[in-house]
């Protein structure tokens, strides 16, 4: 197995073919008129990522590829016949920033285009959640199969829930995330709460934002730096119940089945989420917590006043024996016998 992309090796035994990633500031000014005149082909073909991954894979020969997102899909097809490609669609593209009318203009028809040319002739394709998968069956005409974006089975038990009922919220600082109603909710319940954030995105105007309103809030909301991915979930183990409101911002928003759903699972959390189908799904399949009405304020305020600690503990122990059926390890197979099937048809 070789991998190629950014970043270091996954394991110290396995070949990686590293990338840089860099795109200048010309191409972006070339993108830009490409996709106004609708030059797809060209905007996609001569993208410096792809051009850098051809030339890392250049007098290489495989049996099959799995292809990490959209954008390297044709790539793949140039190393191995479409049949004997893994598409792995984390998201649902078409939507990705639908909320954004420029976006819609320019970059929809774009990977609308790339979906049809060179997803739907693979060999398999994968994506997060059952709500994506149909998403793309009904507007594409290829089955994903589901896998999960979930964290690896970890051996921990949930912690003793006190009088003060521990939130917790790990993620990315981004502005369309709306993460300032966790905080004010969190300050304005009457449940005896505190909220901890573990934010990436340290150093921008939002995060910087989200700090002063902390301070603002007063000692019930806390800003932590990021937590590298490796140690999260222990981290998290520390808390109570994990939140996670989504915003109703994009079609995509409204389909995700995000990784923290699953890293506080496996941190043995009760949780509070926003009304998503697919998350509302699983948390009410394993009785994990509360689904707050909507994503504003006043909905996580009302949702943060129904906890109480006799219901989180046993929230924390249906989040134990959820864990393995909601690992990575229960999701692998899924790849595998993708994986699989593009090797045997050769």
């Amino acid at each position: 197995m070789t991998t190629c992309g950014f970043g270091e090796a996954a394991r110290d035994d396995i070949e990686h073919l590293p990338l840089t990633g860099s795109v200048s500031r010309l191409f972006k000014y070339f993108e830009a008129i490409a996709l106004r005149t609708r030059l797809y082909s060209l905007a996609y073909r001569w993208h410096p990522r792809s051009r850098e991954a051809r030339r890392a894979l250049r007098g290489r020969t495989f049996n099959a590829v799995l292809a990490n997102d959209f954008d390297t899909v044709e790539v793949a097809q140039e190393i191995v016949a479409p049949q004997h490609v893994h598409a792995d669609l984390h998201e649902y593209f078409p939507g990705l920033h639908d909320q954004n009318p420029a976006w819609v203009r320019l970059r929809k028809p774009f990977l609308d285009w790339i979906l049809r040319r060179y997803v739907v002739p693979v060999g398999s394709v994968t994506t997060v959640s059952d709500t994506i998968a149909s998403r793309y069956e009904a507007e594409y005409g290829f089955a994903p199969g589901v896998v999960r974006n979930a964290a690896p089975l970890a051996s921990l038990s949930p912690t003793p829930v006190g009088a003060r009922i521990r939130l917790v919220h790990s993620g990315v600082a981004q502005e369309n995330r709306r993460i300032e109603v966790m905080m004010q909710a969190a300050a304005r319940s009457k449940t005896p709460v505190t909220l901890d954030l573990y934010l990436t995105g340290v150093g921008s105007d939002y995060h910087r934002s989200l700090m002063a309103l902390a301070d603002d809030l007063g000692d019930r909301v806390t800003v932590h730096p990021p937590v590298p991915q490796r140690d999260l979930v222990g981290v998290l183990n520390a808390h109570d119940v994990g939140v996670f409101i989504l915003p109703d911002t994009n079609t995509n928003y409204r389909l995700a089945l995000p990784n923290k759903f699953f890293d506080y699972v496996q941190a043995r959390l009760a949780l509070v989420i926003s009304p998503t189908v697919d998350m509302e799904r699983l948390l009410r399949k394993h009785d994990l917590g509360i689904v707050a009405q909507g994503a504003g304020v006043e909905d996580v305020v009302t949702a943060f006043d129904q906890l109480a600690v006799e219901d989180v503990k046993r929230w924390k122990q249906h989040a134990d024996a959820a864990a393995a059926e909601n690992s990575a390890e229960a999701q692998n197979p899924v790849w595998e016998a993708a994986v699989a099937a593009r090797m045997a048809e050769r």
